[in-house]
């Protein structure tokens, strides 16, 4: 089953500048697996050196942090979406 995934626009240099693209996977951890072996270049971007996703890359299967599913098992249907959104950090302290 193909899933939609959007990539962010700092990651998107190594997704071919697709801001979307549909990977094959029935669980979300299929879709990242697969998605970082389409894009090679994205993994050392999303994962760290013990293959566990970044701590500031956030995962979202429509509205919902799969934190707060079940991770990498979250089973995916027809038509859903997964978003990866980086964390923000920085402005300007006071």
């Amino acid at each position: 089953m193909a899933t939609k995934v959007y990539i962010p626009t700092p990651l998107r240099q190594y997704a071919n500048q697709q801001d979307v693209v549909e990977v094959d996977g029935n669980t979300v951890g299929e879709v990242l697996d697969q998605l970082t072996t389409s894009f090679a270049g994205l993994r050392k971007h999303l994962y760290n050196k013990e293959g566990k996703l970044r701590s500031f890359v956030n995962v979202y299967v429509n509205e919902d942090d799969y934190r707060y599913l079940q991770r990498e098992e979250t089973l995916l249907s027809a038509g859903d979406e997964v978003r990866i959104i980086p964390s923000i950090a920085g402005g300007q302290q006071k």
